[in-house]
């Protein structure tokens, strides 16, 4: 398959990608790591009139901690986030999801910047970036502005940037301590989408019970799929095989899984269920170290 004809211009600087997309809006498109992007143009699933090569902007690809926070440029790839010291000892959750992502290859040229802006629901990172409350910066030439996770996936590869708009930092916060994190997936074969896949962070008192818990899902509806519900209901509670159960079925309740050829909704909410109760009791346990 070949993509549609198309303009391609390599910005070398983040005011040119701007001005051009400014200027052709919706008839262009950003190339990061072009994993997603790529195949959809030799697909003719997407047909960009104007291709704006991001990967020149060095300035976009990085990694900062002041200690509350870690910053993450949108064009730094899985690779450099799996490999570095800073995300693995202060973005945890992040660090158990990257070796899941597709496969090295893959990794080695994807950037975070480009799937979060292409939100495939069956894709790990976004679950993530929700589950730790993450902050999405964007600009355009208006101006700057940001946006919470929460609100930032509108739907089936849709998100909440404007046409003009580049996606260029990815912050999120420091969990505090007494804090544990476990992402666990299920799928078919190494590699492939996720069947399930479940992201979740339990941060805990003095007494050892909850006062925080995230539970964020992929492959569980049109975007990446909080559980409020069923976090809220372990607020001031020791996790015990027992009360992990019961917040995975309430979790069961508030996921929205479509069903595809390798797994029927049915079996989808399923396997919610089970990671859901692994991971909390990991999380928990990881808390409590």
């Amino acid at each position: 398959m070949k993509p549609a004809p198309f303009r391609y211009v390599a910005a070398t600087s983040i005011e040119e990608a701007l001005a051009l997309k400014a200027e052709h809006g919706d008839e262009a498109k950003f190339l990061a790591g072009g994993q997603s992007l790529v195949p959809a143009m030799n697909f003719r699933m997407a047909q960009p009139a104007v291709l704006i090569d991001l990967n020149g902007l060095n300035v976009l690809a990085y990694v900062k901690a002041d200690g509350k926070t870690v910053r993450i440029g949108a064009l730094t790839r899985y690779r450099t986030l799996q490999r570095n010291s800073t995300i693995a000892g202060q973005a945890t959750l992040m660090a158990e999801a990257l070796p899941e992502v597709a496969h090295p290859a893959i990794r080695n040229r994807g950037t975070l910047g480009g799937n979060l802006s292409h939100a495939d629901p069956a894709s790990e990172l976004p679950a993530v970036v929700l589950a730790l409350g993450g902050t999405l910066h964007a600009r355009s030439k208006k101006g700057a502005r940001t946006i919470a996770a929460k609100d930032f996936f509108a739907g089936v590869l849709t998100t909440a940037l404007a046409a003009e708009e580049l996606l260029t930092e990815i912050e999120l916060p420091v969990l505090p301590a007494r804090s544990g994190t476990s992402f666990i997936e299920v799928a078919r074969r190494r590699g492939d989408y996720a069947m399930m896949g479940v992201a979740c962070t339990v941060t805990l008192d003095a007494n050892d019970a909850c006062s925080d818990v995230r539970l964020a899902y992929c492959n569980a509806g049109e975007t990446p799929v909080a559980a409020p519900r069923a976090a809220q209901a372990l607020q001031g509670q020791r996790i015990d095989e027992s009360t992990a159960r019961a917040a995975a079925e309430t979790a069961k309740s508030e996921i929205r899984p479509f069903g595809n050829v390798h797994a029927s909704a049915a079996y989808q909410r399923h396997l919610a269920g089970v990671l859901t109760r692994r991971a909390l009791l990991a999380a928990y346990g990881r808390a409590r170290l």
